[in-house]
């Protein structure tokens, strides 16, 4: 457990933060904020399209619609920035699969996988440009920052290594009893990977159309560091895309709240005066969330029929106790 001390000195900051963007409201360009965020919902939905795209090679005799997919992914994305530990990510892979009639979650949850692809080939990019602008703070001084769950981990690296082990060999222990169990396991992930057997078509209706959805997504946090008052420019752009990308390696606050506002004032110290980074790193947060959230929910009550998160919850769990009978009564 992380120590009382820096997880209250984590909260103190990130509520310091908080308090910075409220006070610096009538500072804020809404122009360009508005702008930022339509962008910002081009890229979600060019990320959705890409995704459609790889389900509709893994299902090529099966009618489905962009629409629901698109729901489902803003739906997942939405409840990520106010869940924590990616709960998001259940709610998505739930809403896809009952989209698709005749899917599999091992199927759909291997096609969240190629999507992946692309984002490891932009963070390595990003990262390295990151690192190498000298105000990027080095993985041993991460335990310097104020967020409680960065810190801790970068503060005791023999356990970090010894969890993310853990975790590979349980994940490839847990493949190993499941393909035992379940035949068809493993040609459900095959399906879900099916589109990078056709490079041309992977690289045409996946890498091209996240790359696009890239540029939106590049142009959104110009648009915020302008209208925060920070300033523009690839530089800054892309240190804010590093930011990110560390922060979604320890997804344990909602969107990556705390590690993204520390990450973001260490980065920005000597660019702006520290009160407008500070509000910055939180508005920026708020602004998406409560974006992503709200068309997210708007899509579970129009486009799926559903009210609540409880909703999706017990919904999966009737699909998963029906899915238990089946075999048993097809036995019968």
């Amino acid at each position: 457990m992380p120590p009382l001390a820096e997880l209250g000195d984590s909260f103190s900051s990130f509520f310091d933060a908080v308090d910075s963007f409220f006070s610096n409201l009538a500072h804020v360009r809404w122009g360009s904020l508005l702008i930022a965020i339509a962008a910002f919902g081009v890229y979600l939905s060019l990320r959705a399209r890409a995704s459609f795209n790889i389900l509709r090679a893994a299902y090529p005799d099966t009618r489905f619609r962009y629409r629901d997919i698109w729901g489902a992914y803003f739906a997942g994305y939405g409840f990520n920035s106010v869940i924590p530990a990616r709960g998001g990510d259940v709610v998505r892979l739930f809403l896809t699969k009952t989209s698709i009639r005749g899917s599999s979650y091992s199927a759909v949850a291997a096609s969240f996988v190629v999507e992946m692809i692309y984002d490891a080939c932009m963070g390595i990019v990003i990262l390295a440009f990151a690192f190498s602008q000298g105000v990027f703070p080095k993985p041993p001084d991460f335990s310097k920052l104020p967020a409680f769950d960065l810190a801790w981990f970068a503060q005791h690296p023999q356990f970090t290594v010894f969890l993310l082990t853990a975790l590979v060999v349980g994940a490839m222990v847990g493949f190993a009893i499941l393909s035992q169990r379940i035949r068809a396991f493993w040609a459900r992930v095959r399906q879900g990977f099916t589109i990078l057997r056709d490079r041309d078509r992977y690289l045409r209706q996946v890498f091209g159309v996240q790359l696009a959805g890239w540029l939106f997504r590049f142009t959104a946090f110009w648009l915020m560091l302008e209208a925060f008052g920070i300033g523009g420019s690839v530089r800054n752009v892309l240190l804010v895309l590093g930011v990110q990308a560390v922060s979604a390696v320890v997804p344990f606050t909602p969107g990556g709240a705390g590690v993204q506002q520390a990450l973001l004032v260490k980065v920005f110290s000597g660019t702006a005066r520290a009160t407008t980074v500070a509000a910055y790193s939180v508005g920026q947060q708020i602004a998406i969330a409560v974006f992503t959230f709200a068309v997210g929910f708007a899509a579970l009550a129009f486009i799926f029929r559903i009210r609540s998160f409880k909703e999706v919850v017990r919904r999966g769990q009737e699909e998963r106790a029906a899915e238990r009978q089946a075999p048993a009564v097809s036995a019968g």
